[in-house]
């Protein structure tokens, strides 16, 4: 929307759908180059905000889309969706810069969903000891933590246990937990930034915690609220003219504020005023 129009606005994009969004940080590279910036910052960003709304949170959602909007100054935003492929709905997750303190604490501005259930949630407040035990649990010989997990695998646990432990193969996870062991993560954030941990490896080491140590994790699904004007399935919610009007409001604010040529805003306002 935006294309050639970035360096009047001061307003950077990269990422977007599917394989799209798995070239960001090359992206963000080429960005770097054309305009003399250097772009590690924010490909760090990239990937830490992709890996824990992948791993950390795990909510039954799946990432299939993801941007990264920033200035050259610094400022930045995410939006990223997963998707559930056993009910077909989306997920969204927002992250505004300046409010995030900690990436792997209650980072989210705000989650987006018409739906509530049970997840690990490794970034709730009441997860910080969880976060941990996990670090520590990652310092461990490969051997024992795969002895640990194929023996919670034959235990009669919780039906939430059963579910997070059926499709994670030990074995698998010995070349993981190598990784870990030889690199040593300082935090939980380290940890998860390593590539190849992914949604299993923190689940298995979440559970091993709370099993084994009695640290709990939380199961607290974080989405604050939902859609303003309706669903991902097309059905409408009853009309809020308050909503609207604000909505609508919020957008005037913004074309106002742009610095886009005349033109440019008198056809955008012309647009905004067809609305019903």
């Amino acid at each position: 929307g935006i294309k050639g129009m970035e360096k009047d606005l001061g307003l950077y994009i990269a990422g977007g759908k599917g394989k799209t969004s798995r070239a960001t940080p090359s992206e963000l590279m080429h960005i770097g180059d054309k305009i003399s910036m250097d772009p590690g910052p924010f490909i760090n960003i990239s990937r830490i905000t992709a890996k824990v709304d992948n791993s950390a949170l795990q909510d039954g959602y799946t990432l299939y889309h993801h941007v990264i909007i920033f200035t050259p100054d610094g400022a930045w935003t995410v939006v990223q969706q997963g998707m559930n492929e056993s009910t077909g709905y989306a997920r969204r997750y927002h992250w505004y810069g300046p409010h995030v303190k900690d990436f792997v604490c209650e980072p989210h501005e705000a989650i987006c969903s018409d739906s509530k259930s049970r997840v690990l949630n490794m970034v709730a407040k009441e997860s910080k000891e969880a976060r941990r035990i996990t670090t520590l649990l990652s310092h461990e010989k490969p051997e024992k933590l795969v002895k640990e997990i194929k023996k919670l695998k034959t235990l009669d646990l919780p039906s939430r246990h059963h579910i997070l432990l059926r499709d994670i193969n030990p074995d698998r996870l010995q070349s993981i937990f190598e990784k870990t062991y030889e690199r040593m993560p300082s935090d939980f954030k380290e940890l998860l930034g390593m590539e190849g941990v992914g949604p299993k490896t923190i689940r298995a080491l979440a559970l091993l915690s709370e099993l084994i140590y009695h640290t709990p994790v939380s199961i607290k699904d974080p989405v604050r609220y939902s859609f303003a004007h309706g669903g991902k399935d097309r059905h409408p919610y009853p009309v809020d003219r308050i909503t609207y009007d604000k909505s609508i409001d919020i957008l005037e604010k913004a074309l106002n504020m742009a610095r886009i040529g005349y033109t440019e805003k008198i056809r955008a306002f012309k647009r905004l005023s067809s609305w019903p």
